[in-house]
């Protein structure tokens, strides 16, 4: 359930292109007319107006955009106008750039490998080829250390089936297969990997709903009890990602709005991937997780222009 809210008839890819060159014009650049035009164009839309944009001007639209705004109102308008498989393979290789220590980067390709559609990922993996003569499988290859490196190559390999088939038996032997991983503190075993990767989501579900039921607990819960390193705190988030995504959004919206600050990449990552998507869902899950509305979470902790563009993603704004 997406939160976009796009005209019932839009302006044609000429008008809005036209209205985006008046807007980029003058004495200043129009930021309002630039997020009531591009806020309210689903992916399709967007990328005729940045074929007619480039045919009218001579000019591409992503480039002119990028001169004419800046700070967190720019990163946000720049990876919303970007085709999504495109952005997906801009954030999936910054990522894999970091220098940071931790896991923390890696937080973008566990999204795209476990909280997308096969066939989105699938355009990913051409799109990262595309733009950086590599695969996304290689650079994960070279860029990540054991035993991250398996999982995560594993994870964006993966092309799962997409239809709602589900095996009680196989999620019960499956189950007692991730028990049994769990209590040799063996996270990395082949059949973690494999049952973590090629299963589809409404199989993988049912057998993480399986292991809770016989064994007592949530199988991330005794994940985490393995330890504290870094594949505990990936598994858990594959598990998250796969088993509930609007809760994984939830608690990743959570943390980029309070405390000190606010974690601006995180926030327009989730908002700008998830609005044409099931950020209608994160919503109300944000809510019953947190008992106040996301919305007003981030009108309070964001501001000006970046404000207003987050929150017409949101469907706040008309």
């Amino acid at each position: 359930m997406a939160t976009l809210k796009v005209p019932d008839t839009a302006p044609s890819p000429t008008q809005d292109s036209e209205k985006l060159k008046k807007a980029f014009h003058g004495l200043g650049t129009d930021e309002k007319a630039i997020i009531w035009i591009l806020g309210h164009r689903n992916a399709s839309q967007r990328k005729k107006i940045r074929y007619t944009y480039q045919e009218l001007y001579n000019e591409s639209l992503i480039d002119r955009l990028k001169s004419e705004l800046s700070g967190d109102f720019k990163k946000a308008v720049i990876l919303w106008t970007m085709d999504p498989p495109e952005r997906d393979a801009k954030m999936a290789n910054k990522a894999l750039q970091s220098k940071d220590k931790g896991i923390d980067h890696l937080k973008v390709i566990i999204e795209i490998a476990c909280t997308t559609s096969p066939h989105h990922l699938m355009a990913v993996r051409e799109a990262y080829c595309s733009m950086y003569d590599c695969s996304l499988e290689e650079d994960i290859a070279c860029r990540v250390t054991p035993p991250l490196r398996q999982l995560l190559v594993g994870l964006v390999s993966s092309y799962r089936y997409d239809k709602e088939v589900v095996d009680e038996i196989v999620a019960k032997s499956e189950a007692a297969k991730l028990r049994d991983a769990i209590e040799r503190k063996q996270l990395d075993d082949d059949d973690v990997v494999w049952i973590l990767c090629t299963r589809n989501v409404f199989q993988l579900r049912a057998t993480f709903e399986c292991y809770r039921q016989i064994y007592g607990n949530p199988i991330d819960q005794d994940i985490k009890c393995c330890g504290t390193g870094n594949l505990e705190s990936v598994l858990q988030m594959v598990i998250w990602c796969i088993d509930s995504p609007e809760k994984y959004f939830s608690k990743v919206l959570r943390a980029s709005v309070v405390g000190l600050g606010t974690e601006e990449d995180s926030l327009t990552r989730a908002i700008v991937t998830r609005a044409e998507v099931d950020l209608m869902k994160i919503k109300e899950e944000y809510f019953n997780m947190h008992k106040t509305s996301l919305d007003d979470a981030i009108v309070g902790d964001t501001s000006g222009d970046y404000k207003d563009f987050l929150t017409t993603l949101l469907g706040t704004r008309l």
